[in-house]
């Protein structure tokens, strides 16, 4: 009798060692940490929303057998109340957080993830980044807690600078970006991208503005004007790109738009049809994709009368279920470190979460803004224009090298 509650009392105890982990039926909580105020709220609404319906997507049927649950924290686009917003979680006993809107925020969040594992051990977070793109976060600032599924600034520009290769009508090139990490990069790698693949081109002006923070961008274009350049090249996203585009059709600038962020909420609207055959866009998806993409992108618009374009949240969390089942735990110990060099097929083709810096590998795609059409039908925010693909780049081409040191635990 003696032995047999021995037995039992061990079981217990290991029941209960293992229970913080458990896996089966457990909800994962994932603290998403972004603005819903101020002038970007609309496009942190968004990347709410897809992450909301993709953890119910992937919660559905996903090997680990978890659920996942979206816990939203409004950061206002501030690092500081990002960082509150971490210790917030943490106070929560939430393990996961997701962020993708600013690098600025990103780095503050990088740091203090990697601060607290340090000082915490066996309470350790992991960052799901989603979308803030600057380089240094997979090169000379990667962190082993830091796993990024968009494709960086440098792998964005690099088929951007491909593809202006092909275009001879393209001479002089103007650089107008948010002055902060992410804008200072685009406008770094877009003159030594054009350098190498287009020396030619010349660099007609060169503008960085405040991060939302323009309401009228009419000086901004009237230098690009008056600059001679017959191309513009920006990562300016939100409301900075909805402006800039409102400003340049208002001026009646003719010239061509090589953009990262088309798709982000009331850019479309600024279009309408004046961006026609003008206005590229380099990304990871595009709106008219077959297969489990357009069905989402239906769904999505039935559902939330928005349009669906934060989709690295579906990699993110069936990438999180895949490692999930592989480490038999939701220990975010554990889940990195079957994170680290994961392969699978998702909706834009085979990706690859790169051992070396935590930078998914994954095929990218030049759009062009024209009149939607039986071929490519979907239409964003009504506006009866699609971003339709015009060449598409492999994950090998995209891909730029990484300067990480990753320092694991």
């Amino acid at each position: 009798m003696k032995f047999k509650a021995k037995l039992l009392v061990s079981g217990v105890l290991a029941a209960m060692a293992s229970g913080a982990w458990a896996q089966q039926g457990q909800t994962v909580k994932i603290a998403w940490i972004d603005p819903l105020s101020g002038l970007m709220a609309p496009v942190g609404a968004n990347g709410l929303k897809a992450f909301q319906f993709f953890a119910e997507k992937v919660s559905q049927n996903n090997p680990a057998g978890v659920k996942f649950e979206i816990v939203p924290m409004d950061n206002k686009l501030s690092p500081a109340e990002s960082a509150t917003a971490l210790k917030t979680a943490i106070n929560q006993d939430i393990h996961y957080i997701a962020q993708g809107n600013g690098s600025s925020v990103a780095a503050a969040l990088i740091d203090g993830v990697s601060k607290h594992n340090q000082r915490n051990p066996g309470k350790e977070v992991l960052y799901i980044n989603y979308a803030a793109v600057d380089p240094d976060f997979t090169n000379s600032k990667c962190n082993y807690w830091h796993f990024r599924y968009d494709a960086d600034t440098s792998m964005k520009m690099e088929a951007i600078a491909n593809f202006i290769k092909e275009m001879p009508e393209v001479k002089k090139v103007y650089l107008l970006n948010q002055d902060y990490s992410h804008g200072h990069q685009v406008a770094k790698y877009a003159k030594e991208s054009l350098k190498r693949l287009r020396p030619d081109i010349q660099i007609a002006g060169e503008d960085l503005h405040p991060l939302a923070k323009v309401r009228d961008f009419a000086p901004y274009i009237a230098k690009i004007k008056a600059s001679g350049a017959d191309s513009v090249i920006t990562g300016n996203w939100g409301s900075d790109l909805a402006l800039m585009i409102k400003a340049a059709r208002e001026a009646g600038y003719e010239g061509k738009f090589f953009t990262y962020y088309v798709i982000t909420t009331g850019t479309p609207t600024a279009l309408g049809e004046s961006g026609a055959g003008k206005v590229y866009q380099v990304a990871y998806a595009h709106y008219n994709m077959a297969g489990d993409m357009g069905k989402w992108t239906a769904e999505f618009k039935k559902r939330y009368n928005d349009d669906l374009y934060a989709t690295t949240a579906y990699t993110a969390l069936e990438s999180l279920a895949q490692a999930m089942a592989t480490a038999k735990s939701t220990d975010p110990v554990k889940v990195a470190a079957a994170l680290e060099g994961m392969k699978f097929k998702s909706y834009n083709g085979e990706v690859e979460m790169r051992k070396a810096d935590h930078q998914l590998q994954q095929p990218l795609f030049m759009t062009v803004w024209e009149k939607a059409s039986a071929k490519y039908p979907y239409s964003p925010e009504g506006t009866g224009m699609t971003l339709a693909p015009v060449k598409e780049y492999p994950a090998y081409v995209a891909s730029t090298p990484t300067t990480c040191q990753m320092k694991r635990p």
